[in-house]
């Protein structure tokens, strides 16, 4: 084996000097290679053996997947979906792939146009059939002609392309939202997310997000929003918080305490709790803003800690923001562990 080989096996632990530097019979060749494969074997297996040591442990079920195609519109609840690492996914149906504009680029939510979230979505073939109180249904493509100008959008400050749906679709929502002109726009794969050591000044993990606020994934417990309702007067229904996913089976607010979960087959690292703002007071059945509650009560027990002050300011937390770090399905009624190292 010439100077190469002993290079190559030198990287994986053996010493070169233990290795003949002249052609001998086969069965040295064959010895060397195998000794390799030994080697690689090794390191692979460590490898492993590092990851089975995180225990896992049963924190949860999965009770609800939800998917919010055009951001601030009525969610699309689903009993499986495919996470990819920019949010959940079933057939053309993408979390937060689409999204009202201004003519100027400027994104449009619910803060501004309450309305949007009685827009409701079902998804047909491949097509995604629009309605909102008062209009014809729209019916769009999951697909849209790269002839289609794109746009220059601007999110929370931060420059994003959208592929323009069209005129139908603009005279859509200008007509039903009756404030100014609007047009609707789509997120399409090979496009740059925006990244999230741009949206956070904070250490946070490495990944891209299309239009929603801060990353793919956000993470509710049924038992957090019991606790809420226990509070308010009028009771509140989880749609208006608008999470990927809902947790069952663990106490209020125990998912604050979760960093790495596994679910389906699917990996995901904490990011941030969850700032809350006055999206959360848009009532989901009349698209009537009210500027105040959930807020207030929220803002009464549920601040963060005052050496995180610099991060969430004076906004409630109430859910937990993750990154997906291994894609992968997820099910009704999976099994969420936390991975304890």
């Amino acid at each position: 084996m010439g100077a190469a080989g002993s290079s190559a096996l030198g990287r994986l632990g053996l010493p070169a000097s233990r290795l003949p530097a002249q052609p001998r019979p086969g069965w040295l060749a064959v010895t060397a290679l195998g000794l390799a494969a030994v080697a690689l074997g090794t390191v692979a297996w460590r490898r492993a053996r590092s990851r089975r040591r995180r225990r896992l442990q049963q924190v949860g079920t999965v009770a609800q997947l939800w998917i919010y195609p055009v951001k601030s519109c009525k969610g699309v609840a689903v009993s499986a979906a495919e996470c990819t690492a920019l949010g959940l996914r079933c057939g053309h149906l993408r979390d937060r792939f689409w999204l009202v504009i201004k003519e100027d680029g400027h994104m449009v939510t619910a803060r501004q146009e309450p309305r949007l979230v009685l827009v409701s979505i079902t998804y047909e073939g491949d097509r995604l059939i629009l309605r909102a109180p008062g209009m014809d249904q729209l019916v769009l493509p999951g697909k849209l002609p790269s002839s289609n100008k794109l746009h220059d959008c601007r999110l929370f400050g931060m420059d994003i392309k959208g592929r323009d749906c069209g005129d139908q679709a603009a005279k859509w929502f200008t007509s039903f939202l009756k404030t100014e002109a609007f047009r609707l726009v789509q997120f399409e794969d090979h496009m740059k997310g925006r990244s999230s050591k741009k949206i956070f000044s904070t250490l946070v993990p490495n990944y891209q997000v299309a239009y929603p606020d801060c990353s793919p994934i956000m993470l509710l417990s049924e038992a957090s929003l019991v606790d809420l309702n226990t509070r308010l007067e009028k009771k509140l229904k989880m749609d208006q918080f608008r999470p990927s996913i809902v947790v069952t089976g663990c106490d209020a607010f125990e998912e604050d305490t979760w960093d790495e979960l596994l679910i389906g087959g699917v990996e995901m690292k904490r990011v941030l709790a969850c700032p809350r703002c006055v999206l959360t007071t848009v009532d989901p059945d009349t698209g009537v803003i009210d500027r105040k509650e959930p807020l207030e009560t929220l803002k009464s027990y549920r601040l963060c800690d005052p050496s995180e002050k610099q991060i969430y300011k004076s906004s409630p937390l109430f859910g937990v923001y993750y990154s997906v770090e291994k894609v992968g399905s997820l099910n009704v009624g999976d099994p969420v562990y936390r991975m304890v190292p």
